[in-house]
């Protein structure tokens, strides 16, 4: 492994369009700390940067849906990122905005570089404009069939169903997420990124030299990008909301959010730089640097080739060493999403559990979604703080210092370092090392759980409340060997648990500036003699009703209680409609259709005017979910359509069908959906 003289270490830049949940957290920036608090603790010279972005169309389309300004939409939620970042001990050496005027002089200086040279493809072309909303349509606004798997909702830029690569032009009966409508070509000129000409360089740089030390998942996905065949990729927009293009022509024009951002990282060391007197240079353009970007899965693409591309295009720069993508983390069984109101939100875990920043942190370390997307559960969160940080870690923690102060007057009792006890630490400080250094942070905590479990088998074992009044030597070899113990957790847990591990050293009366990662294993952290601080609980125990309530919570609506689920089903059993014959029946078309718009019906609360694609012909459908139900949130959902039903006039709108929904015991409307995705306008028998 190469003796690297400095890091640079970057976490994705949040968009700053609304609150960030805790999946964002165990995605990028929990690990990314970690590693970093790691390298520090060796004393390893590493700048750590992040920052807001702060661009781009949709935060333009909420502020019209909000009517509001982008600057206010931008400011509100930078703000109340950056705060949640700091209260859960996220250690960023600069939390930056690519708003700021140095990220926009830094972003257009990269642009010029590459018009200037002659790298980029000026392309004149037709790009797709929605016309009831008088704007050209970012590639994440305009989705339709896919031609490569024949998903019906494939986005104008990537299919999220088969992962290919596409351009809008490439959809099939493409549609605008604004308006629903069918969107029109309009003529519009471009700077693209050649990247098909960087095919050749990314093969030798990522699939020659990053095959065996990235991450599988990682590698597996660029490569297949990458095989696929890469395609030019606009690198400007038409729009008023960004960085300025800076050419004469190119009024109305602004960079493309995934050119302007990342360069962010960039414009965040700069700013850093300035205020500690240093040079960012050296952190971009030294070959001795290590740059490591830490992101989620669907960041993947966009920093292991396009930015890198950026980077070689430009010449000076380093391009990224390690790339460690996590996947996504789930809760309670479904994908995490704010828009869904299904998530769990940094300010509002903050807010409820503002003294359990380290027990989060710890859960979610534990359960990071390293290879493969996990899951977060309020239970388990319960069981691993009540049983691992509660009962192994604090329990270890308050019985030593406990007795010590009983035996020992909370001093540090006379005993000889114990040569096996320090063999067995360093051993662990290593593994914990070598798993952080390869990015495996589950694999770390793990072991230094090892330790405190080591502990209090020592303590069991040892028994030192019953030696101590037969043979009170016994007693303080036990007392002291458990103390280094600590000594060293306080040490070995910062990168992982920050908060912790200040209160270690404050009960134990030492100063955490005077050691760092190489002191772990050491037996002679605490001297016989010294003077330990006041003993404190760790940890609380998390009671049921505590977590219940985060269930209720989450589960806004449903029945907790048994007696009102019985209640529920009876009335449901009285609902029951008599029998009908097969013929009647069979006389019900029932058929697959996807949503292509809805919206609500003006002065009917119940009602949302859908259109939905039967595949053979797009209807209009009113029905009565709208208590249930954003527009927004269920365009590209599949359902369960009957199709000959006679058509009648509600508000107004003749509606041409019904949609078919389920009722659980709690009243709340579920649609019935094909459980894969099936072809619009087929039968259900």
């Amino acid at each position: 492994m190469k003796n690297w003289k400095r890091y640079t270490v970057t976490a994705a830049l949040p968009y700053a369009n609304g609150p960030k949940h805790i999946g964002h957290l165990a995605g990028a920036y929990l690990p990314a700390d970690t590693y970093v608090r790691y390298l520090r603790a060796q004393k390893r010279d590493v700048v750590f940067v992040c920052g807001s972005d702060e661009h781009g169309t949709a935060i333009t389309i909420q502020a019209i849906q909000e009517n509001t300004t982008p600057r206010a939409i931008i400011d509100k939620y930078h703000a109340l990122t950056k705060n949640s970042f700091e209260k859960l001990g996220i250690s960023f050496d600069i939390y930056h905005r690519t708003s700021e005027p140095l990220h926009h002089e830094t972003a257009q200086e990269f642009f010029l570089d590459f018009y200037n040279k002659g790298l980029f493809k000026e392309v004149t072309s037709e790009q797709y404009f929605d016309e009831e909303k008088k704007v050209f349509l970012a590639d994440r606004y305009i989705v339709g069939t896919c031609p490569n798997c024949a998903y019906e909702n494939a986005f104008g830029d990537q299919c999220e169903k088969c992962g290919k690569e596409l351009s809008p032009n490439e959809l099939i009966n493409p549609r605008s997420t604004l308006s629903g409508n069918k969107p029109v070509l309009r003529e519009t000129k471009h700077w693209y990124l050649p990247l098909n000409e960087y095919e050749p360089w990314l093969k030798r740089w990522l699939i020659r030299d990053h095959a065996k030390d990235w991450k599988q998942n990682v590698y597996g996905q660029s490569k297949s990008w990458i095989d696929a065949g890469l395609q030019p990729r606009a690198m400007t927009r038409d729009g008023e909301w960004g960085v300025k293009v800076p050419l004469k022509d190119a009024e109305g024009k602004v960079l493309y959010v995934w050119f302007d951002a990342p360069i962010g990282y960039i414009s965040a060391t700069k700013q850093w730089a300035k205020e500690n007197n240093t040079s960012w240079e050296l952190y971009w353009k030294d070959s001795d640097t290590r740059l490591v970007h830490f992101v989620g899965k669907d960041n993947i693409v966009f920093h292991c080739i396009i930015f890198p591309v950026m980077l070689h295009m430009h010449g000076d720069y380093i391009v990224p060493d390690n790339v460690p993508a996590n996947e996504f983390l789930n809760l309670e069984g479904d994908k995490m999403s704010t828009s869904r109101k299904w998530s769990v939100e940094m300010h509002e875990y903050l807010e409820e559990f503002p003294d359990k920043v380290d027990e989060l942190r710890y859960v979610l370390t534990s359960i990071a979604p390293e290879t493969k997307d996990s899951e977060f559960t309020w239970k388990d969160y319960q069981t691993r703080v009540n049983s691992e940080l509660v009962a192994i870690f604090g329990n270890l923690v308050n019985r030593v210092l406990v007795l010590t102060d009983k035996y020992f007057e909370g001093k540090v009792p006379q005993a000889n370092e114990c040569s096996e006890l320090k063999t067995f630490i360093t051993q662990q400080r290593d593994k914990i090392s070598d798993s952080i250094e390869h990015y495996k942070f589950r694999d770390a905590l793990s072991e230094l759980m090892n330790i405190a479990r080591h502990g209090n088998k020592l303590l069991t074992e040892k028994e030192p409340w019953k030696t101590f009044k037969t043979n009170p030597e016994d007693t303080g070899i036990t007392l002291y060997d458990c103390l280094q113990i600590i000594a060293n957790l306080a040490i070995l847990s910062e990168p992982f648990l920050p908060f912790t591990s200040k209160k270690l050293y404050a009960m134990l009366n030492l100063k955490a500036e005077d050691y760092q990662w190489s002191d772990g294993g050491r037996q002679d952290l605490l001297k016989p003699g010294h003077q330990l601080g006041k003993a404190a609980l760790l940890y609380q125990k998390l009671e049921d009703e505590v977590i219940q309530k985060q269930i209720d919570k989450l589960h806004a609506g449903k029945p907790t209680n048994g007696n009102k689920k019985e209640k529920a089903n009876k009335k449901m059993e009285a609902n029951v409609k008599s029998e009908i014959t097969y013929d009647d029946f069979s006389k019900i078309d029932l058929r697959v259709g996807t949503i292509l718009t809805a919206e609500k019906v003006e002065k009917a609360d119940k009602l949302l005017k859908l259109t939905i694609d039967l595949g053979y012909e797009v209807r209009t459908v009113v029905s009565g979910i709208a208590e249930f139900f954003k527009p927004e949130d269920i365009i590209g959902t599949q359902v369960s359509v009957v199709a000959n039903l006679a058509p009648r006039k509600l508000r107004g709108i003749e509606s041409k069908g019904m949609i078919l929904m389920s009722e659980d015991e709690a009243g709340k409307l579920h649609f019935v959906s094909p459980k894969d995705l099936t072809n619009n306008g087929s039968i259900i028998r």
